[in-house]
């Protein structure tokens, strides 16, 4: 009975997005056809299904990057790119949901800077499916977004890594914990950066707060993009600092270069390649 009555909301809420979608109709906000579904985020079915795609097949071990070679260490072959191989990264381990194509850096710059909040929401959700592929290895005692400065959070209004990571933390049933980790100094006003600028950016731009119980826990870090890992790796090393024994990372998306996914959107000077 309980999975009928489930089956008849979704055929109800279907109906209603397609009555939706005919009585008011609107552009698709990545690539402006008009929206053939009534779902709280602003995107065509196409546009979803290519939001939806995930990431090439192996992952480094580590930092989630595919990777087309693999490493051996202690007799145990184990895929890790290149910087996992020289021990680039502090953090355990970090997964993305997709690619950072030109979609979805659209999606979410609509997020971060053009408050269509719901998107945080129906991210959240496409990270709970990253997360049940290996549940065990994201086992944690607290969830923690990545923090903003305080002048770019007065700036914005919100931090858009935590209206993914809120919605996120209540799927998975771990405690939310946003106020473990602060950040200490602004990101320049550079729009762009190359790999060494966002290096030296973060590096010690992240600390615990003085009355945070850190020791010991397990803590999932979330963000939006991993673009060089260096904000995850700077987060990981405060958390450590104040006795973290183990950080893992969630981002929705992953900057690759134009040789891993035909359409990413960042350079191989800009991932330091």
């Amino acid at each position: 009975m309980a999975r009928f009555a489930v089956s008849v909301r979704s055929q109800l809420r279907g109906m209603c997005e397609a009555l939706a979608s005919l009585v008011f109709p609107a552009p698709c906000r990545i690539c402006a056809r008009m929206l053939d579904t009534g779902n709280r985020v602003p995107f065509c079915r196409a546009c979803v299904t290519a939001l939806t795609q995930a990431l090439p097949e192996p992952l480094c071990g580590q930092c989630g990057r595919p990777v087309v070679s693999t490493a051996v260490a202690d007799g145990v072959s184990s895929p890790l790119c290149h910087l996992c191989r020289r021990g680039a990264y502090d953090f355990d381990f970090v997964r993305s949901f997709g690619a950072y194509t030109p979609s979805m850096a659209r999606a979410i710059l609509m997020l971060k800077y053009g408050e269509v909040t719901p998107l945080g929401s129906w991210f959240a959700n496409h990270l709970v499916q990253v997360v049940e592929h290996s549940a065990g290895a994201f086992a944690a005692d607290a969830l923690v977004p990545v923090p903003l400065h305080p002048s770019r959070l007065r700036e914005r209004g919100y931090n858009q890594a935590e209206l993914i990571a809120r919605p996120l933390a209540r799927s998975l049933g771990i405690p939310f914990r946003s106020y473990l980790l602060v950040r200490t100094r602004p990101r320049p006003d550079k729009l762009r950066l190359t790999r060494r600028e966002r290096w030296e950016t973060v590096r010690g731009a992240y600390a615990t707060r003085e009355d945070a119980q850190v020791d010991k826990l397990r803590v999932l870090l979330v963000d939006d993009v991993f673009t060089t890992g260096a904000t995850l790796d700077a987060c990981s090393r405060a958390l450590r600092g104040a006795g973290a024994v183990r950080v893992v990372g969630l981002t929705v998306a992953r900057a690759l270069p134009s040789s891993v996914v035909p359409d990413a959107t960042v350079s191989r000077q800009d991932l330091g390649e």
